[in-house]
């Protein structure tokens, strides 16, 4: 990675990961990881989960779609960066051939979300009291949880399984 594209590239990862309620990640924050979980352990995990969130009981602001809409101009400049790379012969990593091959899925997502997400309902979404993700939506904090105990894979039927005992 060039000089100036490496700088510009971690910058961005840290606006992806950041919070505008607070800057709880960094860019040099190491990934989401922890041990892995098998799904018997996922299970007990959210169990300990359920327990242990306390929820806000006062009104948050709204940002998910501003937040949509912020990380999706974030990774069309990835792209563009990382094509203008590859027009100049420059070798770039796999992580970003992914982000170039996969690309048109990651816009249907934004698409549907949009779709699917009206203004003003992340408002509705219960949130955390204390804890790391203090002021967020506690499905941030599962989604997390998730992620970094599943090895960053996530599907339909782990999650209706593991997860389903974290309702409260």
């Amino acid at each position: 990675m060039s000089e100036k594209v490496g700088p510009t590239v971690r910058k961005w990862m840290a606006r992806l990961r950041g919070n505008s309620l607070a800057d709880r990640t960094r860019a040099d924050d190491p990934p989401l990881r922890a041990e892995l979980f098998s799904a018997d352990q996922m299970k007990q995990h959210g169990r300990t989960l359920a327990g242990a969130h306390q929820l806000a009981r006062r009104w948050a602001p709204d940002r998910l779609l501003a937040r949509l809409a912020d990380n999706e101009r974030i990774l069309t400049e990835a792209c563009k960066l990382l094509t203008a790379a590859l027009a100049a012969d420059r070798r770039i990593v796999p992580a970003g051939e992914w982000l170039l091959d996969n690309f048109y899925l990651i816009e249907e997502q934004i698409r549907t979300a949009r779709r699917h997400l009206p203004e003003g309902y992340s408002r509705e979404l219960p949130r955390l009291s204390s804890g790391p993700s203090t002021g967020l939506p506690r499905v941030y904090d599962i989604a997390l949880e998730t992620i970094s105990h599943g090895d960053g894979r996530v599907d339909p039927e782990g999650l209706t399984g593991s997860w389903r005992l974290t309702r409260l």
